[in-house]
């Protein structure tokens, strides 16, 4: 397919960027992700197999995660890599691997600063970072002349080690940024006190790093444009910041939008898509370099929306190539409909990583497992039976579809998608519904037989069609032991979820997980498209759309959508309710509901429902809810009729195997696994 050709489906994002010394085959960056390979000794491997994969997918720059730049941001006794010579050929080893599919990659050279675990973490001043219980050391003028040498000589080994340029971190309120605020820098030195001094210590790595590295490197400093933190830059400060930057010699110049610590959520699945593109548009006006815009930036469409709207040179996608390796070239040969698209639900990714384990992805339980989950062709092809079109049934039929096996696909349902078509009608979780488009698609493309709304029995599968069976019947939701269990005000939540029943005004959920925070989001909004709206998010989180506020929120009151109901959310647990939800997007959920002010109750004891409501004891005292509905959230039990007089061979998989807090990670994964071995 000629250039021209390839282009007509996104002109500009598969656009070619010119910078001068090099050239970019398109406008698409990998941006950096931490995913934990870089922490395993030997690796390398690993991270080859990884980025490769990445490179293959037509992806025109990738940035690596970060590596340490200062044996502060480390364990005691383990220095930087730079300072081990012989790593400089173990990372031969990825960049060959990338440079090999006409793909450029950049290592990010990352300092934690204060958000650093190690018990030693070094900053401008001694102040804690409300996310890390260490007081940082206040660095000396020693230290600092340090930790820009440390840049340097980590440039200068990437260089060596055949790595077309570096990403200096200098946002997301790490050791660099620390420096730029007087919210972290409270210094009256060379290195504190007026902005001037402040920004000295990026400008001077930016400069000592193009000294050494010479014209022909590619640098890019990641610039918080919106610090989303009391005590942050203003937008004149950012875009005077970035005016030096590019005097010091930056090639390019990425969005960072908010500090770790911030309390508003920047890229979960409520976020909108492409939500702070209309800052990097403000910035990019004032620059001489080419600029990069990021944050839920999913799909083709998006990224070319943003490009040919002016509001960035590059779009920077991280995520999306955990799901889909192949992004870029799906998109370039007109297969848009087949990519995978990230759903930004953070389970794999970011929750493994800030519980120290290694990313991977939801929807792609391969990304940066590369090395040892193949899908390899299968030995011997058998006829397989998958049971129930769920996460589980849709993973396990599409990747034993790929190896040869033909496969049938059994759903009672009229439509595939299991437990995701309920999920995508939470409001704030709209994005599963291109999972369930992926797998669709993928039924297609293999040609696997897909049998629709019939109730399947074991009679049904004993009957020589098939080899084996897989079993994805997924679960049934359990009704727990109340007196006036089935009195009519009370509902399950999937009656609830599809609309099926008509909910009161005051509104009792018993149980507080996942679901039962789903159900409370649900019933607490008065819309969905309120949701998808990139104001409506600006307005809700206390966001200054003029970027006139400090930080982009100093003074600016968040709003509160008020709920169209009393909504009250109970669990029998003493612990706070949501304490299970997901390590970085938990705390979003609780706050929102927070705003719309469902009340939440720990310690419940469950006695009795009748005409007058819901009667319980909540730590020990007596308690009557009044309430016109309660929608039972009570967890779920495994559904395994099927396995009672089946005699064909049978597996069992997601919530069929292992009912307890639904896991679409955990059921997508096992399922990839098993068919693979099949």
């Amino acid at each position: 397919m000629s250039e021209t050709q390839s282009n007509s489906h996104y002109p500009t994002l598969l656009q070619p960027l010119d910078l001068g010394f090099t050239r970019l085959k398109n406008r698409v960056l990998m941006g950096s992700m931490h995913t934990g390979l870089e922490d395993i000794p030997d690796s390398h491997r690993r991270l080859a197999a990884f980025y490769a994969e990445r490179a293959r997918g037509g992806v025109g720059l990738i940035v690596t995660g970060g590596f340490m730049a200062s044996e502060f941001c480390l364990p005691e006794g383990i220095e930087p890599l730079f300072r081990d010579a012989s790593q400089v050929s173990r990372h031969r080893l990825i960049t060959d691997a990338v440079h090999r599919h006409d793909s450029k990659i950049c290592l990010q050279i990352l300092h934690t600063g204060r958000y650093s675990r190690t018990g030693r973490a070094l900053a401008p001043t001694a102040i804690a970072a409300p996310i890390n219980p260490t007081v940082p050391i206040e660095a000396s003028e020693e230290q600092i002349q340090q930790q820009i040498d440390a840049f340097v000589e980590f440039a200068s080994f990437s260089q060596q080690a055949g790595y077309d340029g570096v990403e200096i971190m200098g946002s997301e309120g790490y050791f660099l940024n620390e420096f730029i605020v007087e919210r972290t820098n409270r210094r009256q030195d060379a290195w504190g006190g007026s902005y001037e001094k402040r920004i000295r210590l990026p400008l001077e790595v930016v400069r000592r790093v193009r000294k050494r590295t010479g014209d022909r490197f590619i640098i890019i400093f990641r610039l918080s444009m919106l610090d989303l933190v009391e005590g942050g830059s203003t937008f004149d400060e950012v875009l005077e910041l970035g005016r030096e930057l590019v005097r010091a010699g930056v090639t390019l110049i990425n969005t960072g939008i908010g500090w770790h610590e911030a309390p508003i959520p920047t890229i979960a699945t409520m976020v909108p898509r492409a939500a702070f593109t209309w800052v990097t548009a403000r910035f990019r006006r004032e620059v001489d370099v080419p600029v990069i815009t990021s944050n839920r930036i999913n799909t083709p469409e998006v990224a070319e929306s943003v490009l040919a709207r002016g509001d960035a040179d590059m779009v920077s996608l991280a995520r999306p190539f955990l799901a889909d390796a192949e992004f870029v070239k799906k998109a370039e040969t007109g297969r848009a409909d087949e990519i995978n698209t990230c759903i930004a639900c953070n389970q794999a990714c970011l929750d493994h990583i800030f519980s120290g384990r290694l990313t991977s992805c939801l929807v792609n339980p391969r990304a940066c497992h590369e090395t040892e989950l193949e899908i390899a062709p299968a030995q011997l092809p058998r006829k397989l039976a998958v049971v129930g079109a769920g996460p589980a049934g849709l993973a396990a039929a599409v990747t034993a579809a790929r190896r040869g096996h033909r496969v049938t696909l059994l759903e009672a349902d009229s439509q595939v998608g299991g437990q995701f078509n309920l999920a995508r009608r939470i409001p704030g979780k709209e994005e599963f519904q291109e999972t369930i488009r992926y797998f669709t698609r993928q039924l297609q493309l293999l040609g696997i037989e897909l049998r629709l709304g019939k109730a399947i029995t074991a009679e049904d599968l004993n009957n020589g069609e098939f080899d084996q069976v897989i079993l994805a019947t997924g679960i049934v939701p359990r009704k727990p032991d109340i007196d006036g269990i089935d009195h009519p005000c009370v509902a399950g939540y999937v009656e609830v979820i599809r609309g099926e029943v008509q909910i009161g005004r005051r509104v009792a959920i018993i149980g507080a997980g996942g679901i039962g925070f789903d159900v409370a989001q649900l019933l607490s909004s008065e819309s969905q498209a309120e949701n998808q709206d990139i104001r409506s998010y600006l307005w809700q989180w206390g966001i200054d759309p003029e970027l006139k506020a400090r930080g982009g929120i100093e003074g600016v009151a968040p709003g509160h959508q008020v709920s169209p109901r009393e909504i009250f959310l109970l669990q029998r647990k003493q612990s706070r309710p949501g304490a299970g939800l997901g390590k970085t997007t938990g705390w979003i959920h609780r706050a929102e509901l927070k705003q719309r002010g469902v009340k939440m109750l720990a310690g419940c004891h469950y006695r009795k429902i009748d005409d007058h409501g819901l009667h319980l004891e909540v730590n020990g005292e007596p308690v009557l809810l009044e309430v016109d509905s309660i929608v039972i959230c009570a967890g779920q039990e495994p559904r395994r009729e099927l396995c009672t007089g089946l005699q064909v061979p049978y597996r069992l998989i997601g919530g069929a195997d292992e009912a307890l807090e639904l896991d679409a990670k955990r059921a997508i994964d096992q399922a990839t696994r098993l068919a693979a071995t099949l």
